[in-house]
């Protein structure tokens, strides 16, 4: 049986570990699962344009990973969350997709995308979680 190693991403990481008593990821053996990811700063600030939120959201999510041993690279599974505007999908998926390819341009990773009415903190409008297999085992 694998072992199981938690993770909290230095900076905002460890500020919801202690606050909010959850981690950003989990390492089971190959496996790395982490916690929806958002756009937000070490101090929990947005950005004011959503492009610069998705942006921030994906770099969170590759903190987050690498300090669980991982990278997007490894990522085979994504869920996205998304408060949408009045244009809905149009504008979070041509940005989604050009952090894919640039994140991932040599993989094409399983995608489950979700219109949702409110996240985690009244300010997100985005939300990304991964699933990651490495070829590294704990």
């Amino acid at each position: 049986m694998s072992e199981v190693e938690f993770f909290a991403t230095p900076g905002y990481g460890e500020t919801q570990s202690e606050n909010m008593h959850y981690s950003q990821a989990v390492r089971i053996g190959d496996r790395v699962e982490i916690s929806g990811q958002g756009g937000w700063s070490d101090e929990f600030e947005f950005p004011e344009t959503l492009e610069e939120e998705i942006v921030q959201a994906f770099e969170n999510v590759e903190r987050t990973l690498r300090t669980a041993g991982a990278s997007w690279a490894d990522v085979v599974h994504v869920n996205s969350y998304h408060v949408l505007g009045d244009d809905g999908f149009d504008e979070h998926n041509r940005i989604v997709v050009e952090q894919f390819r640039k994140w991932m341009s040599e993989r094409k990773p399983i995608w489950t995308e979700s219109g949702v009415t409110a996240l985690g903190h009244p300010k997100m409008r985005i939300e990304i979680r991964v699933t990651a297999v490495t070829q590294k085992t704990s």
